[in-house]
């Protein structure tokens, strides 16, 4: 009997070829294909050692080496490449196969196709899968979408490729259709927000207290220590700790300061605009990114005024409120991006466990982190915890950082240094716990100008003001 690939890998740049690597290696045979077809038979001449590979040069010989059903791995370019990749393939498949996209797709095409295969009896899973190449090669954090049956075939090899923490794999069913890919967008924002605020911190350390790269590199070390030990903190000490060879300079001084972004980010916001969510954490770091790539405005702009203070508290004491800033600042960036998660299952109907999430979140992906263990155990406490805000660890993190917290954003202030991120979240903060909003104020304006109509806190129903008129109330 001729043996057969268990799964396969199309579309073999980086991320694909390590995640096909990643399978080889596993003991699971994979057939590999790309568009150019001497990528493939590179990939098998430089790594065929690692396990058991079976390149096909054509889609038609691809899908022949499939053992049934047939597990086929998309690795391309999200958008138009995808949907052109499963127009090629999806002819060749019968009922019970399965395609799955392990892109950045955006959530809306994964429902939109996971509806238009479901049509024809092929399983569609749109798996988010987070670590960057490292992760896909040594495990990543998968994140996979669609039916329970294709969990079932697939889930498996997936669990097994993944990263493991405390032997538990960092890869779980979300949820059916889009659900893998939203919660995926979601954690890059919740990304985006971290390093925007580890960024911030940096900036403090480096033009509040006058610290060199280099000190700043230990600090981070030491933080990495305690219970803001990640990913991010830890490759953050690294970079601040490199020096340019060519320059001798410290490395972050020779980088533009013009950050890039792939969408992921931009797209979290524009859902949780839609959802009335508000993540004004990951907002703003998204806009940080936006402000620093506009050179043309940023010259234009330079010889603003600015604050002509000092900072007046020692570079010691500087630190240790910027550690607390940047924890408090963190768990509101989770909070608002877990709150995405839940209003997004609702919306769409997944049934998301928000613990499972975090639990996932552990290992392998970008935004791994020791507090992600605290998250998994405030919502495996409270399934339906409202916000990590008032769960009783994070509340007390939280209650002891405030005062620190508050000094950062006023010292930022004093010194013009921006801090969007760490005063963004400080707002939220008093937002959530403050008794009256000053919304009461915007919906007057909203009922003067348009009859937008507006409640009371004393009775029930809607009423507007004849402010043409009279100004006497009526009911709506």
């Amino acid at each position: 009997m001729t043996e057969l690939a268990r799964i396969g890998v199309t579309g073999l740049a980086v991320m694909g070829r390590n995640l096909a690597r990643n399978l080889a290696r596993h003991g699971h045979p994979v057939a590999v294909h790309n568009r150019s077809y001497s990528r493939t038979k590179e990939l098998v001449e430089e790594f065929g050692h690692e396990g058991t590979f079976f390149p096909a040069e054509t889609a038609e010989q691809f899908v022949a080496s499939l053992e049934r059903p047939r597990r086929l791995v998309i690795m391309v370019k999200a958008g138009g490449p995808t949907d052109a990749v499963i127009d090629e393939f999806a002819p060749l498949l019968e009922p019970g196969d399965m395609i799955v996209d392990g892109g950045n797709a955006h959530f809306a095409d994964t429902r939109r196709r996971e509806a238009a295969l479901r049509e024809r009896g092929i399983h569609f899973v749109g798996a988010g899968i987070s670590g960057g190449e490292e992760g896909a090669l040594h495990g990543p954090s998968i994140m996979p979408g669609g039916s329970p049956e294709s969990y079932e075939a697939l889930g498996p090899l997936l669990e097994d490729i993944s990263a493991k923490v405390d032997g538990v794999p960092c890869c779980t069913h979300v949820g059916p259709d889009g659900a893998g890919h939203f919660v995926k967008m979601v954690h890059n924002g919740i990304e985006y927000a971290d390093m925007q605020l580890i960024a911030e911190a940096y900036d403090l350390l480096r033009r509040g207290a006058g610290m060199e790269p280099g000190e700043i590199a230990e600090v981070f070390r030491g933080w990495n220590e305690g219970r803001l030990g990640s990913y991010l903190i830890e490759i953050t000490a690294e970079v601040l700790a490199h020096t340019d060879a060519a320059t001798g300079k410290p490395f972050v001084d020779v980088v533009t300061d013009q950050a890039e972004q792939k969408g992921t980010g931009r797209w979290t916001v524009q859902i949780a605009l839609d959802l009335g969510v508000p993540v004004s954490g990951i907002a703003e770091a998204v806009f940080a990114r936006s402000l620093s790539g506009d050179a043309g405005l940023r010259t234009a702009a330079r010889e603003l005024p600015g604050p002509s203070g000092a900072l007046a508290e020692p570079a010691y004491s500087l630190v240790a409120d910027v550690e607390q800033a940047l924890y408090a600042s963190k768990i509101v960036a989770y909070a608002q991006g877990f709150n995405q998660i839940q209003a997004g299952s609702a919306e769409y109907g997944w049934s998301i466990d928000p613990g499972a999430m975090s639990t996932i979140w552990r290992g392998g992906c970008i935004i791994r982190a020791k507090f992600l263990d605290r998250i998994k155990q405030a919502y495996d406490a409270a399934p339906n915890l409202p916000s990590l805000l008032v769960d009783e660890y994070f509340l007390d993190a939280v209650r002891g950082a405030q005062d620190a917290w508050r000094r950062v954003v006023v010292t930022a202030t004093q010194l013009g240094i921006p801090a969007p991120g760490f005063s963004s979240a400080l707002a939220y903060y008093d937002g959530l716990r403050a008794e009256r909003l000053p919304a009461a104020l915007v919906q007057g304006q909203r009922d003067f100008f348009g009859a937008h109509t507006y409640r009371r806190v004393d009775r029930e129903g809607a009423f507007h003001v004849l402010w043409g008129g009279d100004r006497s109330e009526v009911a709506s």
